[in-house]
């Protein structure tokens, strides 16, 4: 995976089925969004072969729903956050097309789902971060896709919709979804079904009790991080101890 024909993480071997989330750890810089954008056809693969729903990446354009880490908001602020969630329902009717009381319906779960329901009114641009935030979340919920894909989906959110996020996720997998989920936050990690983590390479992949080690999160953060039994992370630098004769 990489750009102008120049990998930026390799060795990448895994399979995501149906009804899983996968969570992408790694810090700024280590691979997870260009992995992201090349899982949804808007970067080529420098090498191997990528499978997305059957086919190649971005040949089922309307099965996936891509949230990106930036947006261009400008175009969107005169618009209301109702509007915003409805873009979720154009791939299944179509740009002109006429939305339907179904499609109001799924918009209406969906903006519920992140409790944004009571903002639907309200112009976009009058929003906090961490709402504007959760419209996109909500927008994403609304295509119902086979394949999620989130690139820092809780970045600005608070603890309780954090958790929120994480529950919706759940569903979105009882669903039947497929969930991929780019995250630099290891608790948030630890909830998924499997965990890839990244630093410009493949550190360890697997289920989350097998792969959130010490050892590994130091290969992949440079620090070492440990959880108390109240819940609490604590990330300690590391250091070399040498002994000096």
């Amino acid at each position: 995976m990489g750009y102008d024909g120049r990998a930026v993480v390799e060795g990448i071997d895994l399979r995501v089925p149906a009804g899983t989330w996968l969570s992408i750890v790694g810090t700024n810089g280590s691979g997870k969004s260009t992995l992201l954008r090349t899982i949804v056809g808007l970067l080529p693969p420098v090498a191997g072969r990528v499978e997305v729903l059957g086919g190649p990446p971005g040949a089922a354009p309307r099965r996936v729903a891509y949230l990106a880490q930036s947006r261009r908001e400008g175009f969107l602020l005169p618009l209301r956050v109702r509007d915003v969630v409805r873009m979720g329902r154009y791939s299944a009717r179509g740009l002109l097309g006429r939305i339907r009381p179904v499609d109001e319906e799924i918009c209406a779960a969906a903006m519920a789902a992140v409790a944004v329901g009571d903002l639907a009114q309200r112009p976009l641009g009058t929003l906090s971060g961490g709402q504007r935030q959760r419209v996109y979340l909500a927008q994403v919920l609304a295509r119902r896709a086979d394949l999620i894909v989130l690139d820092e989906p809780t970045s600005g959110l608070d603890a309780a919709s954090r958790a929120r996020y994480r529950s919706v996720v759940r569903e979105e997998c009882a669903r039947g979804a497929a969930v991929v989920a780019a995250t630099h936050d290891v608790a948030e990690a630890a909830e998924a079904d499997l965990v890839l983590l990244l630093a410009r390479r493949v550190v360890a992949v697997g289920p989350p009790a097998a792969i959130l080690t010490a050892e590994n999160l130091l290969a992949t953060f440079g620090v070492v991080i440990s959880t108390l039994p109240e819940g609490i992370l604590v990330v300690e630098p590391h250091h070399e101890h040498r002994t000096i004769d």
